[in-house]
């Protein structure tokens, strides 16, 4: 694999750091004192979807916001010592210019800047859930981020280890690289796949960044 590109985008978690635990453990809580049975709790995809998607799945619209400011601060108290770098993140992100890069999460910019926080990355770009009306499998979360970083979409690569997020790079005409950490790799659809970011490399020229496999 080798890929020329302009810019890099990262989905959060799952891509550049694991906060799985933690989301079931916030999410979980939630549903019990919102008194959602587990036959309806387990029906929803909880991973790479905007907070907001998955409560208008789950309540009345009347409940909406309040259960969505309930289930962030479960998260924001979580956050310490719940989040751990992914392998491959830092060593990956450091080799980087602050310009040929961005994360693109569907968490909000609280939660995002404070899981990223907590293992030390400081984006310069950062696309939350606060900054589009439509979340991904849409592709506009990404679409803006290429626009915020004023390159062409097409000049892009997504890294996302979520089918809603891959399918939303795939929809902005973007090259997908899909990272096998919570899904296994037959069930992502994408460019390519590889088990983390530790699998790859970045060689930042005049032209942009480019990435390939390593041997």
């Amino acid at each position: 694999m080798k890929i020329h590109a302009d810019a890099l985008l990262f989905d959060n978690d799952g891509t550049l750091v694991s906060s799985l635990d933690s989301v079931n453990r916030c999410w979980t809580r939630w549903a019990q004192e919102y008194g959602i049975t587990a036959e309806d709790f387990a029906r929803i995809e909880l991973h790479g979807r905007p907070a907001a998607e998955i409560v208008a799945d789950l309540l009345p619209p009347e409940t909406a916001p309040e259960a969505l400011a309930r289930v962030e601060q479960l998260e924001l108290e979580d956050v310490a010592g719940g989040v751990v770098p992914l392998p491959g993140t830092l060593a990956l992100l450091a080799a980087l210019p602050a310009e040929r890069w961005a994360v693109v999460t569907s968490a909000t910019r609280r939660l995002a800047e404070a899981r990223l926080a907590e293992v030390g990355i400081l984006p310069k770009t950062l696309i939350a859930a606060d900054d589009i009306t439509r979340g991904k499998p849409d592709p506009e979360p990404y679409l803006l981020a290429a626009r915020r970083l004023g390159v062409d979409p097409a000049r892009c690569v997504v890294f996302e280890d979520a089918p809603a997020g891959l399918q939303s790079g795939r929809a902005a005409g973007m090259t997908t690289v899909a990272l096998a950490t919570t899904h296994r790799a037959h069930e992502l659809d994408a460019d390519h796949v590889v088990a983390d970011l530790s699998a790859l490399s970045v060689l930042v020229t005049a032209g942009g960044v480019e990435l390939s496999a390593r041997d």
